[in-house]
């Protein structure tokens, strides 16, 4: 027999996965009795559950066969409990009020979670993107608390204790689960002191000219215009895996960027950063929420949903 259709009982006993249902039925049933035993009545318990007086009634007697003694006293008129009965439904009621109250407890989790959220994330997006709007999370759920691993390294989900990670750009092939939450696309950007110093690039072929600040492996910017698309080797005295380096010797006319908006939107408020050649962007980048599995906790599932929320771009 498969081991999938085996269960072991507190007495090391196997139960097959017909008797395994069995038990899980008379426990259903064990929870239709008690209401029909609070009620004194097979109708008024039928309305309070919403199903059939007559499916009710069936399945009380068919627990009563399961156990082999009679629970009930039906008349006419009313239903009294038999000895046998009395003691099932004091000893039964316990049980299953503590099962509504565990679902009840379960349920303001959902509604309010609690519990340690463990992230592993990049150093760039835990600065420039989740410092920002964090406190607004945290305000929401005061009962989470948070444990974020800031690493350029990807972290074994199934190995290492985390709830999820992180992943910016390209993801690889694997069984974990992938939540897109956000698709930034990228423009130029420089500062005015640069741009008054070398000069404003009037068509993407002329960034070949200008100081770029460049990601390490990426001597190429992919611009898009509307249907055209045009690939620029660039180059600079700049290279560096930190975007938010990037935009800061950007700021300090060091030279071009590519660069997300919203790392950028308060640089260009303030006139700190401009941007340039308005007409072309560069290809867009997906920030992805993996998940060991999909059946995440409700602190992991909120915490997903809101940041998928303030980074989608419509």
């Amino acid at each position: 027999m498969h081991h999938s259709n085996i269960r072991i009982n507190q007495a090391g006993q196997k139960l097959s996965f017909h008797q395994w249902n069995n038990r899980l039925n008379h426990l259903n049933d064990m929870a239709l009795f008690v209401e029909v035993a609070r009620a004194r009545s097979f109708r008024k318990a039928a309305e309070a559950l919403g199903m059939p007086n007559s499916t009710l009634s069936r399945r009380i007697s068919e627990l009563e066969k399961a156990i082999g003694l009679r629970l009930l006293h039906r008349t006419t008129s009313k239903i009294e409990l038999t000895e046998a009965g009395q003691l099932y439904y004091e000893r039964s009621k316990r049980i299953v009020d503590e099962a509504r109250l565990a679902h009840e407890q379960l349920g303001a989790m959902v509604e309010q979670p609690s519990g340690v959220l463990r992230v592993s994330l990049p150093v760039d997006f835990a600065t420039l993107y989740l410092t920002p709007i964090i406190g607004d999370f945290a305000r929401h759920y005061p009962g989470i608390t948070f444990e974020f691993d800031l690493t350029p390294r990807r972290v074994d989900l199934v190995a290492e204790p985390f709830d999820l990670a992180i992943r910016i750009g390209k993801l690889e092939d694997s069984s974990l689960i992938a939540r897109l939450i956000g698709r930034h696309s990228r423009h130029l950007y420089a500062s005015p002191g640069y741009l008054e110093a070398s000069g404003e690039p009037a068509t993407p072929a002329e960034l070949a000219e200008h100081e770029c600040i460049c990601m390490p492996r990426t001597p190429t910017w992919t611009l898009h215009q509307e249907m055209n698309k045009v690939d620029v080797g660039v180059h600079g005295r700049f290279t560096l895996n930190s975007v938010g380096m990037i935009r800061a010797l950007a700021v300090n006319h060091q030279g071009i960027a590519l660069l997300a908006e919203k790392i950028v939107a308060e640089d260009v408020a303030s006139g700190r950063l401009r941007r340039i050649l308005p007409e072309w962007q560069g290809s867009s980048v997906s920030i992805h929420a993996v998940t060991e599995t999909r059946l995440v906790p409700a602190k992991t599932q909120r915490f997903v949903e809101f940041l998928s929320s303030r980074l989608m771009e419509p």
